[in-house]
């Protein structure tokens, strides 16, 4: 006679049935992934239309829709600077369906300087740097302040005198501020305004000495004269506007290196095969003539498609850590 077969024990069978249960599960979701994308694409951006954030995202989100095959649709969702749209796309599913065009303020700055934050880095998937736009130091026309040493000698002559606006406080517009102080040694107040407008409304009618403007933002009041422009704060002179200096050649400003900066996000724990795809789509889209061409106008540098975006995140939140220590920095 031949032997009987043994009976299959009860965890060898439960193993079996997993098994074949993760194979029905795993094989649908492989397939999407694969098909990725098979529907429009929502990018988040966490303010108003109409704002270097928002122009960004709608730059990306056309040259995505181009490359994916699908629409891209930008949600709007301004408020508490930029804050709740990030912390809609670390709430969103992983299906790189939902993402987040992100500037350094609510990415890197807002936790820093907010206890109301909830997300950090680990909630969200780095997909790629899209390029930075430096900030400008300006003074209101009624100081007469041609220049940077002009502006140093003023303060240093009268400390306390004298103010700068941002918009708002936890912003790259007022580390960059607080950077210039810190550097030069100087005593000023800030006052932070709640946006760009009204801003623009003080310093423009001599209401305010000083103010921080991302550098679009402030270009067309330096243009018209209604406003000087003493510097911008990148390390090396902006291509966009040449015959402005950067605060680093000054001595006393040597150190001083600040942007505002964009980069595409998803939320924590994207499908690989879908990052993929994203990575490809965007560093296809930062070596576009015509995408480089648009951030030229918009007063905007392009990343290179080989920055670690994870590790420049690192590296700027390090940076920002020390501006807002040394202001004690705190909403």
């Amino acid at each position: 006679m031949r032997p009987t077969p043994p009976v299959p024990s009860r965890r060898l069978a439960a193993t079996l049935l997993a098994a074949g249960l993760a194979l029905l599960c795993t094989g649908p979701v492989a397939a999407q992934e694969a098909a990725y994308p098979s529907k429009p694409i929502t990018i988040v951006v966490g303010y108003p239309p109409g704002g270097s954030t928002d122009l960004m995202g709608r730059l990306v989100g056309a040259e995505l829709s181009t490359r994916l095959g699908q629409p891209v649709v930008i949600e709007n969702l301004g408020g508490a600077g930029g804050t709740i749209g990030a912390q809609k796309v670390a709430a969103a599913v992983p299906d790189g369906y939902t993402l987040l065009v992100g500037a350094s303020n609510e990415l890197a700055i807002a936790k820093l300087v907010a206890k109301s934050v909830k997300y950090s880095p680990s909630n969200f998937t780095p997909i790629g740097l899209i390029g930075s736009q430096p900030l400008v130091l300006v003074a209101a026309t009624a100081t007469g302040v041609k220049n940077a040493n002009d502006f140093t000698q003023l303060v240093k002559k009268n400390p306390g005198k004298f103010s700068y606006g941002s918009s708002g406080v936890g912003t790259a517009l007022h580390l960059a501020g607080e950077m210039v102080k810190e550097q030069a040694g100087l005593f000023m107040t800030h006052i932070p305004y709640r946006g760009v407008a009204p801003l623009t409304n003080d310093l423009v009618g001599n209401n305010l000495e000083f103010g921080v403007f991302v550098l679009s933002s402030g270009l067309p009041h330096i243009k018209a004269g209604k406003v000087v422009a003493l510097g911008t704060t990148a390390a090396k002179r902006a291509p966009a506007t040449p015959d402005i200096p950067a605060l680093a050649e000054f001595p006393q400003f040597k150190n001083v290196n600040i942007e505002s900066w964009f980069a595409l996000m998803g939320p924590a724990n994207l499908p690989q095969p879908v990052l993929t795809r994203l990575k490809k789509a965007l560093s296809d889209t930062l070596q576009s003539p015509d995408f480089r061409q648009k951030m030229a106008a918009a007063g905007s540098g392009v990343a290179s498609p080989d920055v670690n975006l994870a590790q420049f995140w690192r590296e700027e939140i390090a940076k920002y850590t020390k501006i807002v220590q040394f202001a004690k920095i705190e909403e």
